[in-house]
């Protein structure tokens, strides 16, 4: 049985359809009869006013929500100028195109623009498609102006209603969310079967274009039929447009602007990225700078796109899972895991750490400290903390390139994370094929130093995070996760994501401990160099990181990097600070602070949430028949709700968001207005689901 309900009012169709039939009457240019005047004094005589036609309504896309339901892209409606020619009893060329012109120098006297239209163009809409609006402005009228516009028309003028898709957060999340565009403009000659009654859209980025397939509704289809005088004689609605599916994902929208007012607190360029490590969803993927994505919307001119393209900052660049940088120290974990593992050095082996090593021979290279100084006799623990480039130079040839850089891509560096991102980088790890191909040699100990230490590579933002998480966990990297749910119009789960493991790290319980204390006393001892990023609430293992990126204009960036709680990690993180040429950076000055400014905001949210986990059960009480009752236990979460075997989700996620007055916002959008050209408007129906 299918559920239906009205979401979309009053398209009345002067639209785009097809020449379903023979016409009814011939029309003359005096009027109706068997002859009318020859092409030579009228050339748009030849077609009666009488048309049948079949009409295409493109579905309204499905919302893209945050984990609570709150939109991040979802459908308005907007207008568009446009001219609804009348039926002249003597359409000359002439007249024609002197009523369409007065209209349009109407149009631009109340907009402020100089809008321009060919003669051609008002001929040969009229002579084919003269039932159907002719849209002249590409641009929407300002949502503040509607009504007064509205009350400033004149006959044969209209503001022509169309769905378009708007982000509320504008900037926020731009890169990930994308956006759509149009499939094409309307057609300009005869009216076919299936013409559409506005411009249908398509996912061209981000989300938008990844989960296209989910969000792209059913198109519906209307019979219209109009007499010889341009009267509708019948509106039928034949087939209902349904609805895109409702995209959860699994970003916090409000962690997420948090995020982003940071970044612009504390630099010009940078990201911010946050995950969940129990179930490896995305919390946070924030880039700055950005830019409001609804310039796209419903086309984007071509003076906006070169400024954005143009622009030094490249806004349109998604710093947190597009950009590439060198990892520098908040690699430093990674070795010294692998190092642990493979037993090359014990927990308390003590190593010399001068202020520099020299490495091969044809001339030795000077291998510095980044202190410039030297640090005397370290073991692990304090090299982590003190971020010392000798240990790390001396241990990482020790244990070999192909040890540690295979450590590197089970915690997902090398290769893109699996998450629905258009554009992401892979990112690139070396190896010993890699250096032969390019260099034409093997790994040499010069490589094997800067590997160790996290530069001449690359990695995305994701990445370190993520990488972080896995670091957290000790035993399995888990995979990430950026859709929560995908529900149809109804709020039937279509899918859900369950937490997964990616790759086993095969890495020494003991080993992973010695590094977490070591990231512990990067940020809680004296001599560590992450103090600026602690937490008042919770205890936090980090790592800093300051790499050299562009040698050529002195540009270098700052890493923080790591997860908290301590003992029972929930929360991991990697946030970038992108540095100007000659600036002078590092990670414990410019990315640390950032990480205590942006968590301690949601303080009580994240103390419930780092929590153990409840150990409630719920006992059901199940009576087979002739058996006595069997109490049969079953996990709850901590907010009773029982989580069955399967990992299953029992519910879906509520979407009701609202707007900026505490309106409930329908998921289909606000309902589509009648066009002014019928006084009969007709509802849409939208079907909602089976």
């Amino acid at each position: 049985m299918r559920s239906r309900r009205i979401l979309l009012p009053a398209l009345v169709l002067a639209l785009a359809c097809v020449l379903c039939g023979q016409d009814l009457t011939k029309v003359g240019a005096n009027g109706p009869g068997p002859e009318g005047k020859g092409a030579d004094n009228a050339s748009v005589l030849t077609r009666p006013d009488a048309r049948t036609m079949t009409l295409s309504i493109p579905a309204p896309r499905g919302m893209i929500t945050d984990r609570h339901g709150k939109p991040l892209a979802q459908n308005r409606v907007g207008y568009q100028f446009a001219i609804q020619f009348a039926h002249f009893p003597d359409p000359v060329d002439a007249v024609i195109i002197s009523w369409a012109r007065e209209r349009l120098a109407h149009a631009s006297r109340l907009a402020g623009k100089d809008y321009k239209v060919e003669d051609e163009v008002f001929l040969s809409h009229y002579k084919h498609r003269r039932w159907l609006p002719l849209i002249f402005a590409a641009s929407l009228v300002p949502s503040d102006k509607e009504e007064s516009y509205k009350k400033q028309l004149i006959p044969g003028l209209v503001m022509h209603p169309i769905y378009h898709r708007h982000y509320p957060g504008g900037a926020s999340a731009a890169h990930v969310i994308g956006y759509v565009r149009s499939k094409g403009r309307l057609p300009d000659g005869p009216i076919v079967h299936g013409d559409l009654l506005f411009e249908d859209t398509y996912g061209d980025a981000g989300l938008e274009k990844t989960m296209d397939q989910e969000l792209t509704g059913r198109p519906g289809e209307r019979k219209v039929i109009f007499d010889s005088g341009g009267k509708k004689l019948r509106d039928e609605l034949t087939r209902r447009p349904r609805i895109g599916h409702t995209v959860v994902t699994t970003f916090d929208l409000d962690w997420q602007l948090h995020a982003e007012e940071v970044l612009g607190n504390h630099c010009k360029r940078g990201a911010f990225v946050v995950v969940d490590i129990p179930t490896g969803e995305v919390l946070v993927l924030a880039s700055r700078p950005s830019y409001d994505i609804n310039v796209w919307i419903p086309r984007i001119s071509t003076e906006a796109l070169k400024a954005l393209t143009d622009d030094e900052g490249r806004p349109m660049y998604g710093r947190a899972f597009q950009g590439l940088y060198p990892p520098a120290s908040s690699f430093k974990p990674v070795v010294a895991l692998t190092a642990l593992t493979g037993k090359v050095v014990e927990e308390w082996t003590e190593i010399d750490c001068p202020d520099f090593i020299e490495v091969g021979t044809r001339p030795p290279a000077k291998m510095w400290n980044w202190t410039r100084e030297p640090e005397g006799l370290m073991n692990v623990t304090r090299a982590l903390a003190r971020s010392n480039n000798c240990w790390f130079y001396q241990v990482g040839i020790e244990t070999g390139p192909s040890a540690f850089l295979a450590t590197a891509r089970k915690l997902g560096y090398g290769s893109r994370s699996g998450l629905p991102l258009f554009g992401e980088s892979s990112g690139r790890v070396p190896t010993n094929e890699y250096v032969l191909k390019r260099f034409g040699r093997p790994f040499t100990d010069g490589d094997t130093a800067n590997y160790s230490i996290g530069q001449a590579w690359e990695a995305t933002p994701l990445q370190v995070a993520q990488s972080m998480a896995g670091i957290a966990n000790g035993s399995v990297l888990p995979k990430l996760q950026m859709i929560r749910q995908v529900q149809d119009p109804v709020g039937g789960v279509m899918q859900a994501c369950e937490p997964q493991s990616r790759n086993a790290l095969h890495l020494d319980p003991d080993a992973v401990q010695v590094v977490h204390q070591g990231m512990y006393d990067v940020v809680h001892t004296s001599w560590g160099t992450g103090g600026r990023g602690s937490l008042s609430f919770a205890e936090v293992c980090a790592k800093t990181g300051t790499g050299q990126w562009i040698p050529a204009h002195n540009q270098e960036i700052a890493w923080y990097a790591g997860f908290f709680p301590a003992e029972n990690p929930r929360l991991a993180f990697a946030v970038l600070y992108e540095g100007d040429p000659d600036e002078e950076v590092s990670g414990g000055r410019k990315a640390a602070p950032m990480i205590p400014e942006f968590f301690e905001k949601f303080k009580d949210e994240i103390q419930n949430m780092i929590r153990p986990p409840s150990r409630a059960l719920i006992v059901v009480e199940e009576s087979p028949e002739g058996e006595p009752d069997i109490p049969v236990a079953l996990p709850v979460d901590e907010d009773g709700n029982v989580i069955i075997p399967s990992g299953k989700i029992l519910r879906a996620i509520p979407v009701d968001p609202r707007d900026e007055d505490g309106e409930p916002i329908d998921p289909a959008g606000e309902a589509l207005p009648a066009i002014p050209v019928d006084d009969a408007p007709v509802a849409i129906p939208v079907e909602e689901g089976e």
